[in-house]
């Protein structure tokens, strides 16, 4: 049989482990699931007498490379900063390795080394990055065979909530890394084309500096700026580009509500606080208003923000408790962003019935036979519920076809790599539409 490892089993998993079981006869796999806690990913194989959940310390070095060495490929699942020392493994065993994260520059140092052994370390093969350069891809090749001039790209794509499941004011609940979505934009200025003009977004601004983007018959979604939409000039092929922008999807009113966390200073993850663990929602929020002896933190906050109590944005913020003096995070030496990170899972997590949703959308402007167009492509998946969720099946299972395309030979081509090749993206493109995972695309002319 041929062995696969999977090491992490956390919650982008279920769909994965779910498609390597239901193909481990056909495929003749057997899988090999590896986690310092092995609940989930005995859950999620479910008896399948193909698959074993094994306990292991990821910072085992010895343990870690007797894993690897027995398997014939290896998903590595963990969070991104750990998959090089996975990745040195691999080379050093000989084998083949396929992760959902972007390329480090660490994990590109290896690639001469990796096609020296002939072997294939695909990465960014997840959602985003993932769906979104394979299906961008597909649609810049085709057009461009078709004689076209591409002078506009832009792409978003966000893990929401799904309209069953919408429930609360900021409309958004965690379907991914929680400590992700509070330090996002924070690590460099975002970068991006527009008309010919190079646009450059810190920080401060960047949850001000939204577009609006309406997906019929979803509704009306905003979008904010992705770190450096530049560099997709050359990795995708885009010469001539005079707009080029990646960005993030959110419901409308979301970025406002956010920038005032921002403002406030409470996504910031660089000190701690002092005497965290005994302070209150309350409290909190109280750390970062200006002193004054007699008013209370909601006219503070008021004076700050320059809004009432019926804005929406204080509707926002009074659902997740930070008005409240009996809730507490309770974590020591904490800093604000992971104050907040926990204040926010306390109301964004998901129930159990929960239902997520992904959303995808392209907008591509090109010139051909001397007339404009316009395409638009967007993909919207949902989820079953809180363990097969919509992230998890859009990350997931472009995974696990990856990894049994590599297995097969189906994916020859070694180094260490993204799919935004024919070979690559055109065969997982083609089997997740018998998951539904599927992009609808209309045009505009003029």
């Amino acid at each position: 049989m041929r062995q696969i490892l999977v090491i992490g089993s956390g919650k982008s998993t279920s769909y994965l482990l779910k498609y390597l079981c239901d193909h481990a006869f056909l495929e003749n796999l057997f899988i090999t699931v590896a986690d310092l806690h092995t609940e989930n990913a005995q859950s999620l194989i479910n008896n399948n007498t193909r698959a074993q959940a094994v306990k292991l310390d990821i910072f085992d070095a010895i343990s870690r490379f007797d894993l690897i060495k027995k398997a014939d490929i290896v998903i590595s699942m963990l969070p991104a900063h750990l998959h090089i020392e996975i990745a040195k493994d691999c080379l050093k065993a000989n084998k083949h390795m396929v992760t959902a994260s972007y390329v480090s520059p660490e994990m590109q140092a290896l690639d001469l080394d990796v096609r020296a052994k002939n072997l294939v370390f695909l990465n960014e093969i997840g959602v985003d990055p993932g769906l979104d350069h394979m299906s961008a891809m597909q649609i810049l090749d085709r057009l461009r065979e078709n004689g076209s001039e591409i002078f506009a790209f832009e792409s978003y794509a966000g893990g929401l909530i799904a309209p069953e499941s919408d429930n609360n004011p900021w409309r958004y609940k965690f379907t991914w890394n929680p400590r992700n979505v509070v330090l996002a934009g924070q690590y460099g200025t975002a970068k991006y084309l527009k008309e010919g003009s190079y646009k450059y977004i810190h920080y401060n601004q960047l949850f001000k500096r939204v577009q609006p983007l309406n997906i019929k018959p979803y509704g009306e979604f905003e979008v904010y700026a992705n770190r450096d939409s530049l560099q997709y000039k050359d990795l995708y092929k885009l010469d001539q580009i005079k707009t080029l922008l990646r960005g993030t999807i959110r419901r409308k009113g979301f970025c406002e509500a956010w920038h005032v966390f921002v403002t406030l200073g409470m996504t910031d993850n660089s000190y701690t606080m002092t005497g965290s663990e005994f302070l209150s929602h309350r409290d909190f929020l109280n750390a970062f208003l200006p002193y004054h002896p007699n008013k209370s933190v909601e006219s503070k906050l008021k004076d700050v923000l320059l809004i009432d109590n019926h804005h929406h944005i204080w509707e926002k913020l009074d659902c997740l408790d930070l008005f409240s003096n009996s809730c507490y995070c309770g974590i020591t030496n904490a800093t604000p962003a992971q104050m907040l990170e926990k204040i926010l899972t306390n109301s964004w997590s998901l129930e159990k019935t929960d239902k997520d949703m992904l959303v995808m959308y392209h907008k591509i402007g090109y010139k051909n036979n001397n007339k404009k167009h316009e395409l638009h492509s967007h993909l919207i998946v949902t989820g079953e519920d809180s363990t097969y969720t919509a992230m998890a099946k859009t990350v997931g299972l472009p995974i696990a076809i990856a990894t049994c395309a590599i297995l097969n030979k189906k994916i020859t081509s070694a180094g260490v790599q993204i799919p935004t090749a024919k070979s690559i993206y055109t065969p997982i493109l083609k089997e997740l539409q018998d998951f539904k995972i599927i992009f609808n695309e209309n045009e505009k002319f003029y």
